[in-house]
């Protein structure tokens, strides 16, 4: 089976720890790094750990043995699902400095054949967990980025040998660079370009054309555009979030999508006055209806174009946060449903209410799933001053 050499898993556990965490900056002596890793990602968990060590933070291993999920739902009844372990979360979120979670499955359809309404029970039962992170991450004080670790079942599904999965992941973050955070620094500031002149736009609302798809999406007031800061490597996106209120019109997404333990695949979603009121899936159509049932998991909390320009992944990874980031000659756009991003706020962050939150159509959801297209499309920007202009094009920003 391949195996990375160990430089590589090396500058990859640098990249996360001295790069992506604490927004760019990397970790600091006395500050508590959570590192969550599956049993199959153990080769790159010993070097996740010495470099921790090696920065003067202290490491807290959440040590996750592979497939157990299945077990679970099997198994557990109505009160085990619905268990909050808030306590220990509670102390979790109060210790932690920052969270790296790795993701590596051993089997990519582990929970078909699941009921939906039993994950989604239990997704909606650590709501409170949510919410104390995104407090504390509000606040300035949680940083967190997530990598990708593959494994010969996430090869299989993408439809690749286990060297070309990783040869991706060696690519898109740089692995074999001489100095590797500085190429995602240099990365950094090209993208900071862009949104920078898209907020200087100061847009009302976008309007999105492509094949089988016509959506207008509000901004809203307080909005920037985010991006790069090193939640999740890699990530080559920019992204707001919008008022989901001003959603209108319909969208075709043609790339899969894994959530739950599903394979959902040919998503068509229809909006009205900031809600889908229609979905559609050519695969995993009750997975999907089931989650766009979830409280505020029928709205928006973000829009995502990614340039073509930047990206190094040229091939399906059967993982939202390679195919989100895709490299296709048309880029691409992905649209969440769910949770917003509170880095895409310009107010004080500290002193917004919930009241507040939900009068600036800031969407708040234990959901937040993000559906993919690469076809080609147009983006057109209209703005306040009641002028509009394409921003994006064949799969480019065009500012």
């Amino acid at each position: 089976m391949h195996q990375p050499s160990h430089q590589i898993l090396k500058n990859y556990a640098k990249i996360l720890l001295n790069y992506a965490l604490n927004s760019g900056q990397g970790i600091k002596k006395g500050e508590v790094v959570f590192l969550q890793v599956p049993e199959s990602a153990k080769p790159l968990l010993f070097h996740l750990y010495q470099i921790t060590l090696d920065s003067g933070a202290h490491p807290i291993v959440q040590y996750i043995p592979d497939q157990m999920q299945r077990t679970f739902f099997d198994s557990a009844d109505d009160n085990q699902i619905s268990f909050f372990p808030a306590i220990y979360l509670k102390g979790k979120i109060e210790q932690a400095d920052h969270f790296l979670t790795i993701m590596a499955e051993t089997d990519k359809h582990e929970l078909e054949g699941i009921d939906p309404k039993r994950i989604l029970q239990k997704h909606q039962a650590f709501k409170p967990y949510l919410d104390w992170r995104r407090k504390k991450e509000t606040a300035g004080k949680f940083t967190w980025t997530l990598g990708l670790y593959p494994t010969p079942a996430m090869a299989k599904e993408a439809g690749l040998t286990l060297q070309q999965c990783w040869q991706q992941v060696i690519k898109a973050c740089f692995l074999d660079a001489v100095e590797p955070i500085k190429k995602w620094q240099s990365v950094n500031r090209k993208m900071s370009l862009i949104k920078n002149k898209l907020n200087q736009l100061d847009i009302d609302h976008l309007h999105i054309k492509s094949q089988k798809t016509d959506l207008w999406v509000k901004i809203g007031s307080h909005r920037s555009w985010a991006g790069g800061s090193g939640q999740n490597i890699p990530s080559f996106e920019i992204f707001t979030s919008p008022d989901w209120r001003g959603t209108k019109g319909y969208i075709y997404f043609n790339q899969p999508l894994y959530r739950y333990g599903h394979l959902i695949n040919g998503v068509y979603l229809k909006f009205e006055k900031g809600r889908v009121i229609e979905s559609k899936a050519n695969k995993g159509e009750r997975v999907l209806k089931e989650m766009i049932k979830t409280k505020n998991a029928d709205k928006i909390g973000e829009i995502s174009l990614t340039d073509s320009r930047f990206s190094k992944i040229d091939r399906f990874m059967a993982e939202t946060l390679y195919d989100e980031n895709m490299r296709e000659a048309n880029g691409n756009v992905h649209l969440a449903l769910g949770a917003r991003h509170h880095e895409c706020f310009t107010c004080d962050l500290k002193k917004n209410s919930r009241q507040d939150w939900q009068k600036l159509g800031f969407n708040d959801s234990v959901v937040h799933t993000d559906i993919i297209s690469t076809l080609d499309r147009t983006v057109t920007a209209y703005l306040k001053n009641g002028r509009h202009q394409i921003i994006y094009r064949h799969g480019r920003f065009v500012l």
